[in-house]
This record gives C-alpha cells, sequence and structure tokens, in this order.
C-alpha cells in the first residue's frame, strides 16, 4: 500500500485518466475530489460489501422457470 501526505488543494493521479484532489480538512474529515471518466464505478468501500450482498440475493431469488417464459416472449 503507498500512503501519501497531501494538503488541501493538492492532487494525486491514478494513471493518466484519474486525478483525486484534497478539497478540505475539517474536524477529523477528509473531503476529497475524484476527476475520472464517467463510465468508471466509484464506489465507497463501505458499500461494497452492501452491493455484493444485495446483488447475491437478487440472484437467489431469480426463479429459473419464469426466465425460461421470459425468454420464449421474447421470442415471439
Amino acid at each position: 500500500m503507498l500512503v501519501l501526505s497531501r494538503k488541501v488543494g493538492e492532487s494525486v493521479l491514478l494513471g493518466d485518466k484519474i486525478t483525486i484532489t484534497v478539497m478540505d480538512v475539517s474536524k477529523g474529515v477528509i473531503k476529497l475530489g475524484i476527476d475520472a471518466p464517467k463510465e468508471m464505478l466509484i464506489l465507497r468501500k463501505e458499500l461494497e460489501e452492501v452491493v455484493k450482498d444485495t446483488n447475491i440475493k437478487a440472484a437467489v431469488k431469480v426463479d429459473l422457470s419464469e426466465i425460461g417464459k421470459l425468454s420464449e416472449k421474447l421470442k415471439k
């Protein structure tokens, strides 16, 4: 893991398409600005598990017979 120190207004470049800028530091909270391509997913780490669990639950609820019926309807 790379650990850097940055001051407000300073940035870090990730490749040639992503810039992370320290916007503000106040009361133990750091505000970051992220400039990245729109098609790139940017997700807070703590939400990653929530999204993964939600996707797994949604996949488990799928009734394969319903998918077959939908497939037949789409062929028409």
